[in-house]
């Protein structure tokens, strides 16, 4: 992204109806419809490519149990993890959809952890980051989609796409909210770039980690600020820097 040949966009305020820039003026792209049971087997079409299940940009949401979180210090900066728990769906799955009981996963995640200390035992803890699937196994199979071999090729290309993300020009962001000034960043998610563009960004602003924000056909959307009017006040300065 030849983020070297823009400047930063001038912040000021403007009228209501200025002020609405519409994610979808960047770009269209095809969103899940509200249909949630059909279908879900059916080969889809992605960037040139064929996926089934899940439509792209459908959300699930989970209750987790109490879990057990185990951790061992490896380096002054590095430990082991091991989490298990038992996820529940808030709600129910619609009638016909979903895979097999039995089917499993292997995802690779990347996630930021925010902890902030309560007292002598207790800690509030919050993720915010990605996942990856690197395989999955079929209720009916006994081997998994692709080797270990190919899993571990898989993430590697990850990393590196990762790495190289990293290391881009990541846009400016400059804004103020409530008579609040923030600064930040939006680093896009390379997956999801197309033609110079990018549809969903990881949002930095005064030295915290936000989450992603998504442009949709509906509008911009974090899954985890409520404040919608800050969320397209971020949206609209991105849609700025591209324009």
């Amino acid at each position: 992204m030849p983020a070297e040949t823009k400047t930063k966009p001038k912040i000021r305020r403007r009228k209501k109806e200025e002020r609405k820039v519409k994610p979808a003026s960047l770009s269209t792209r095809k969103r899940a419809t509200k249909d949630y049971s059909a279908g879900y087997n059916e080969v889809k079409q992605f960037e040139g490519g064929q996926y089934t299940g899940m439509k792209i940009g459908r959300s699930h949401k989970w209750y987790y149990d109490k879990g057990e979180w185990k951790e061992t210090k490896i380096t002054p900066d590095l430990w082991e993890v091991h989490y298990a728990v038992t996820k529940r769906r808030a709600g129910k799955a619609p009638e016909g959809s979903g895979v097999p009981v039995g089917t499993e996963y292997h995802w690779y995640i990347l996630a930021h952890q925010h902890v902030s200390k309560l007292n002598a035992n207790d800690y509030t803890t919050e993720l915010t980051g990605l996942k990856y699937k690197l395989a999955h196994k079929r209720a009916d199979k006994d081997k998994w989609s692709t080797t270990i071999t190919t899993q571990r090729k898989r993430l590697i290309k990850l990393l590196q796409d990762m790495i190289t993300n990293l290391q881009k020009e990541p846009i400016p962001i400059n804004i103020e909210y409530k008579g609040k000034e923030y600064k930040g960043e939006g680093l896009p998610v390379a997956q999801t770039c197309k033609d110079k563009v990018c549809y969903e960004l990881e949002i930095t602003l005064n030295d915290e980690q936000l989450g992603i924000i998504h442009c949709t056909d509906h509008g911009w959307r974090m899954k985890n600020i409520k404040d919608q009017k800050f969320v397209d006040a971020i949206g609209e300065e991105i849609a700025l820097w591209y324009e």
